[in-house]
């Protein structure tokens, strides 16, 4: 019996000296998460970061790389995206694989490490608006460079670069920033000024330089909802899709029953509040509303009044407008959609000549004039000259009997007793009048 403990004591102990290497082995691999930062930067973006830095944080991530090559964006994106990367447990080093210039610049301030490639660019960082590429107000200016600074000195930088990048009036013409003009630093001159860590010639060195060369690379990609979500949110893309559901519901109203038109303006607007429902810029509460603005609408065409329908129409409007991040930029977008809706309107009706077949339904459109065969009423000129009795007192209205037909009618003035013999003088349509005679020489 002891033989048989002993040996499977030696058996377990076996077990566990052959599976130490192993155990070691899993403690020893660790995960470098590898998350792609291009194209624009907008509120779609966001949500793929958020969800690519919540995985690597679930996975125990050594490190997250964030490989940069953007011309920038929205800085109200670039705004959530840094405060996602300061709450980040694990490191962030971003990779500057050509550009970070703008929202680009300032997401890239966030990191913990930055590492530029040869040709890498990083700068240039002055707020404009979306719309017209003009710099913004003084308010906004003004945030947007305390930003920038708050962002370099968050991790240690001198923020008189990151004032430059954002403030023309900062002269550094050693670094061709003369007076006007925005810092851009190259790579050689960001690790000079400690803007980088370094220069790479390739991701796999950068993984080097940081001890990270036996890590699991994990490589994070836009899901398809995600892509949707970029591309509805894109400052370019929003005018475009709101003038396409202005201009298909126009073309709609002038077409009859629903068709091409109609199913073209409600897709453009699914999808609009679709993207923006996954972005994590429109509630539900904005796609009630929308629902709501519908619904009024359609009312307008069984109730009277048009308070149904303006209601409608403004909870529609509201309902986009608080879809977007940015309310003045969905302000102008709606503008834009409208002014091109109301160019097909007049196009339609100018040069086609249509007419809005959906009013039909609502709107008596049939013509009730003469010409067309309708009258307001008979207009009996055969009585003039005929000659009737009163059987009711002219006041000036009464009845008159005229060969056994009973006929309204009015005096000529004088007030007319009953059982007295008159004379029809006047018929105006329904209006008929007469006026007292003798039956003795009177033969008018």
């Amino acid at each position: 019996m002891r033989k048989m403990i002993g040996k499977f004591l030696l058996f377990i102990l076996f077990l566990s000296a052959f599976s130490v290497p192993f155990a070691q082995t899993d403690a020893a691999t660790e995960k470098v998460y590898h998350v792609k930062l291009n194209k624009d930067v907008e509120k779609g973006l966001h949500a793929y970061l958020k969800r690519s830095f919540k995985e690597a944080e679930e996975a125990g991530a050594k490190a997250i790389i964030l490989e940069i090559n953007t011309n920038g964006g929205f800085i109200d994106a670039a705004g959530e995206i840094g405060k996602l990367m300061d709450e980040t447990k694990p490191d962030i080093i971003a990779y500057i694989n050509y550009k970070a210039l703008s929202a680009g610049a300032y997401i890239a301030l966030h990191a913990d490490k930055i590492y530029m490639s040869p040709n890498g660019k990083i700068g240039a960082a002055q707020a404009v608006e979306g719309t017209t590429g003009n710099a913004v107000d003084v308010k906004a200016h003004s945030f947007w460079v305390a930003e920038m600074i708050s962002a370099a000195e968050s991790h240690e930088r001198n923020p008189e670069y990151a004032e430059a990048m954002a403030e023309p009036s900062i002269e550094l013409s050693k670094y061709r920033a003369g007076k006007g003009q925005l810092l851009t630093l190259t790579a050689s001159e960001a690790a000079e000024v400690e803007y980088s860590e370094g220069t790479v010639s390739s991701f796999q060195e950068l993984l080097k330089v940081n001890g990270l060369e036996n890590a699991e690379v994990v490589k994070t990609h836009v899901t398809f909802t995600e892509g949707i979500a970029r591309f509805v949110t894109n400052p370019i893309v929003v005018p475009i899709l709101l003038s396409i559901a202005g201009l298909g519901l126009v073309v709609e109203l002038y077409s009859p029953g629903f068709g091409v038109p109609g199913t073209m303006a409600l897709s453009a607007l699914l999808l609009f509040f679709f993207g923006h429902l996954i972005a994590g810029l429109a509630g539900y509460e904005t796609l009630i509303l929308f629902i709501i603005g519908i619904v009024l609408v359609v009312l307008e065409f069984f109730l009277a009044g048009g308070i149904a329908g303006l209601l409608g129409a403004i909870a529609i409007v509201v309902s986009i407008i608080l879809a977007g991040g940015n309310p003045m930029f969905m302000a102008y977008s709606v503008l834009i959609a409208i002014a091109v809706a109301v160019s097909g309107m007049v196009i339609i009706m100018k040069f086609f000549g249509r007419k809005l077949h959906l009013l039909n339904k609502v709107v008596l459109m049939d013509s009730t004039d003469t010409e067309s065969g309708y009258v307001s009423n008979v207009n009996r000129v055969e009585l003039l000259g005929k000659k009737a009795v009163t059987i009711t007192p002219l006041r000036p209205a009464g009845t008159i009997d005229m060969e056994g037909e009973r006929i309204d009618v009015v005096s000529q003035g004088s007030y007319i007793d009953r059982g007295k013999h008159v004379i029809i003088v006047k018929v105006e349509g329904s209006r008929i009048v007469v006026r007292e005679f003798e039956e003795k020489g009177d033969n008018e």
